[in-house]
């Protein structure tokens, strides 16, 4: 079990998936910058955290819920949860993430969320079997199975997230086609400094040779 001071938050999950360099930028460094898409992600959340809960007949919607796992040391906030009335009574969550994309092709958008559906079962002592992502470019809803493969992967993803922080390193740069949409590109700089290490290794390796 975590400490509240240990405490991580649950964006940088997909952070780390996307790249380490990327998290330890933003997490260890504390370096940001915003570009087209952080800016339009950053505005949809901030109009989905902005609506009143709903209530109706078997459904209650919470938005901007705050989250905690004191196991998995993570915390953060949901966009959207929704309550669904079960037939035997009670009220069971159903985590939704809003994102102003597309599926990615890796799993970083459904480990963020399933952190969250583990906050959500520590919280009010739950099962939660499923949530759904929304992204904004497809406008609809991709449903999501808490499953035990995705399950590890988010338990397994959190403990390398916290031993990346508690090292204090930033990872060096290895430049990735993804690396363009990147908006920390001009502060990670993976090109420059991946050429610099070339041109370092070549010298010190004629300077061996010779």
């Amino acid at each position: 079990m975590y400490s509240e001071d240990d405490l991580l938050p649950i964006s940088a999950l997909q952070h780390l998936i996307f790249c380490p360099r990327q998290c330890a930028l933003i997490h260890i460094e504390r370096a940001w910058s915003e570009n087209f898409f952080t800016a339009q992600g950053r505005v949809l959340h901030e109009r989905v955290h902005q609506e009143n809960a709903e209530r109706r007949r078997d459904i209650r919607v919470e938005y901007g819920m705050p989250l905690r796992s004191l196991r998995l040391g993570l915390s953060g906030r949901a966009d959207v949860i929704e309550f669904h009335r079960w037939t035997e009574g009670g009220w069971r969550p159903f985590p939704v993430e809003y994102k102003r994309g597309r599926q990615k092709p890796d799993n970083r958008d459904a480990v963020q969320l399933c952190a969250q559906a583990f906050c959500l079962e520590e919280m009010l002592n739950v099962s939660v079997a499923d949530g759904a992502i929304y992204y904004g470019r497809e406008r609809q809803r991709s449903e999501v199975k808490f499953d035990e493969n995705l399950r590890k992967e988010t338990e397994d993803t959190a403990g390398r997230l916290h031993r990346l922080i508690a090292s204090g390193r930033t990872p060096p740069p290895v430049y990735e086609k993804k690396c363009d949409t990147c908006s920390l590109l001009d502060l990670c700089l993976p090109k420059t400094i991946q050429n610099k290490k070339s041109v370092s290794g070549y010298l010190s390796a004629m300077v061996k040779e010779s």
